[in-house]
């Protein structure tokens, strides 16, 4: 039978060679464009939860909650999965542009923060661009690109795809729950910061009923495995907490590009921090999310049942990606393909062309421009930024 990659190919009408790379890894070349991709087998099936699913799975959960409150029912099932593919490029390397922000980390649990403001003399934008199925497309140019804050479009100053050095955050589930899954979650961990590039640094959070730093900011992958392996699952689920200790620690971070990584099997259940306190410390963060949820077929209480959708709207608004999973033998192959993600992101540049020091929302939309032989592309990067004050 024909594969999903092949039949994509013949209906973009574009004749490539194939040849095969290390680690089972398949390179596919068309005009301009080089492509590694490794498809998952049958058993690991994922999907990436849709915003506008998360919207109207907010509406339709309301009359939800009231019935089960009123007549004790069943909880819901989860929703079904669908296919992913992984890709990765090797894109030139440029040097890391250093930027240090220190501060205690105790902050983020003990007290709530001022608003984390962003210097607009340049406004720096990752940027990925995936196909209906879900792969990565690389080989565009600056002018593929068009930039708005509001409705003004944007000069691009600053152009790249480079596999620059980003400081990295792993928020890891350490519930009761994660019983059974610890062993495949460790792996995922590891194998996500094995995709690194050896410049980046990393840190890690487990949390159950409170957050807790397991590994300070390092670029050995050695010592963040061998911390794994003493964490033991046990307690709720502070997911929220665990989030914003992670974001706050990122102003320690030595690089500007910063990604956090969120390994969880439920929504939250034992946070002092609320949905809405959190969404609003994402926007303020400038810190890329993504989130690999692990959810069984059913979910026993409202919060949890509300956790893929979470973390869907938290992981959008930075330009980040959520995937829901139902088996835990997906995991180490979904946290490459972040791993991957992350290492062939564009990164756009521009100076507002108004720029009031407001300390205000400004949004952000990023388009492409018309692209001939190709599908609808799906572009991801963050929605806004809050500008300084005076």
């Amino acid at each position: 039978m024909e594969s999903r990659y092949r039949r994509h190919c013949r209906r973009l009408q574009i004749r490539g060679e194939t040849t095969t790379a290390a680690a089972g890894l398949r390179i596919r070349q068309f005009s301009g464009i080089s492509v590694v991709y490794v498809p998952l087998t049958s058993d690991q099936e994922v999907t990436a939860v849709s915003k506008v699913a998360w919207s109207f799975s907010r509406i339709a959960f309301v009359p939800a909650i009231l019935l089960i409150l009123i007549a004790g029912l069943s909880p819901a099932p989860c929703a079904a999965q669908s296919f992913i593919d992984e890709v990765h490029v090797n894109p030139p390397s440029e040097p890391p542009v250093p930027a240090r922000r220190a501060g205690p980390m105790e902050v983020a649990l003990n007290t709530h923060t001022t608003p984390i403001k962003v210097d607009v003399d340049l406004v720096l934008v990752p940027v990925t661009i995936t196909d209906p199925q879900e792969r990565l497309v690389t080989g565009l140019r600056e002018n593929n690109f068009e930039v708005f804050e509001g409705k003004s479009r944007q000069e691009i100053r600053h152009f790249s795809s480079e596999d620059a050095p980003v400081s990295l955050g792993v928020i890891f589930d350490m519930s009761g729950s994660m019983n059974s899954k610890i062993a495949r979650a460790r792996e995922a961990v590891i194998e996500f910061l094995k995709a690194a590039n050896p410049q980046d640094e990393f840190f890690l959070i487990a949390f159950a009923d409170r957050p807790e730093e397991i590994s300070d900011f390092t670029t050995s992958v050695e010592d963040v495995e061998a911390r794994l392996l003493h964490t033991f699952p046990k307690g709720r689920t502070a997911l929220i907490d665990a989030i914003y200790l992670g974001i706050t620690k990122m102003r320690q971070a030595r690089y500007r590009r910063k990604a956090l990584l969120i390994i969880s099997d439920g929504g939250d259940n034992h946070s002092r921090y609320t949905e809405g306190e959190i969404r609003s410390l994402v926007k303020e963060g400038d810190v890329t999310l993504y989130g690999v949820g692990i959810y069984d077929r059913y979910f026993p209480t409202p919060e949890e049942r509300l956790g893929p959708w979470l973390l869907t709207d938290i992981t959008e608004i930075t330009g980040g990606h959520a995937f829901t999973i139902d088996n835990p033998n997906a995991l180490p192959a979904v946290a490459r393909a972040i791993g991957m993600q992350l290492r062939n992101q564009y990164v756009i540049g521009y100076r507002p062309s108004k720029s009031p020091r407001n300390g205000k929302w400004h949004k952000i939309k990023v388009k492409l421009t018309a692209l001939k032989g190709l599908p609808p592309l799906h572009v991801r990067a963050k929605t806004g930024y809050y500008a300084p004050s005076d």
